[in-house]
């Protein structure tokens, strides 16, 4: 019986990160230019608070520049808007990153919209969306992004092999699907409404989890051999957490370099 391989995506995002750093000291010594990322955090969820604080250690440690924008929960659509074209508009800000989830009174689809999709680090604006489905250059959102480098550390080849994603949230299973196919895998998308779930996971040679669900993919759901990326809400340590920051890095690097007309840096 061959032994379950554990992928460490704690490593292969560290690998990112040095890379990322690496990139990051070239442009400041060769070009003066520092890479910076804005996070805009609205209110005071305890969770976003962690997701930003980490974003910026990331950032620091990479070499990055870190802005941080905080508005209370009770700020209104409008003036979220306002702020985002501000950051739009300052050459020291190569991404922008909406921290979500947003208060119940602003429509995150329109906040998202208003950032300029070549600061659009997270990938979530529509431009950048449509650019992934038709196989065009933009931003990818980092955490399916990181669930592929983490495939493509397992797997020499990806082409003709059989995945299934579970779930099709627009945050990871939408884009992970078109970022399959790309890679030219069979893709079958298994969601709440989805008959025989079951049956069609144990085919996949490739398994996404990314349901919302904890506990949703029991053992007999898995193919012997299968290669099983858990995005769920159960804690992974060393999983794609990581992966999703070194990812954010990358991008940033990358929209420095875009709006500048300079090269897609190696990462």
């Amino acid at each position: 019986m061959v032994e379950p391989k554990i992928i460490d995506g704690k490593a292969l995002a560290a690998g990112l990160r040095r890379r990322a750093a690496g990139i990051a000291a070239r442009l400041r010594d060769e070009m003066n230019l520092t890479a910076g990322l804005a996070a805009v955090l609205v209110g005071d969820d305890p969770a976003s608070q962690v997701y930003v604080r980490a974003k910026g250690r990331a950032c620091g440690a990479a070499g990055l520049g870190s802005f941080e924008r905080l508005f209370p929960a009770d700020i209104s659509e409008a003036m979220l808007v306002a702020e985002v074209e501000k950051l739009n508009a300052d050459d020291a800000i190569d991404g922008v990153l909406v921290q979500l989830p947003l208060p119940g009174h602003i429509d995150a689809h329109r906040i998202i919209s208003a950032i300029d999709p070549a600061k659009d680090v997270d990938g979530f604006h529509p431009v950048n969306v449509g650019r992934l489905w038709s196989g065009l250059p933009g931003f990818v959102p980092c955490t399916p992004q990181g669930c592929l480098i983490l495939l493509r550390a397992v797997h020499d080849e990806l082409s003709g092999a059989q995945a299934v994603v579970l779930g099709r949230s627009n945050l990871v299973g939408k884009p992970l699907t078109a970022l399959l196919l790309a890679a030219d895998c069979t893709v079958t998308v298994v969601h709440s409404k989805s008959r025989g779930a079951a049956a069609i996971c144990r085919r996949a040679d490739i398994l996404v989890a990314a349901a919302g669900r904890p506990r949703m993919v029991n053992s007999d759901w898995i193919k012997r051999g299968g290669t099983v990326i858990d995005v769920g809400i159960t804690p992974v340590p060393g999983g794609v957490g990581p992966m999703t920051i070194a990812c954010l890095l990358r991008n940033t690097l990358l929209a420095a370099c875009r709006r500048r007309g300079l090269p897609d840096p190696l990462l």
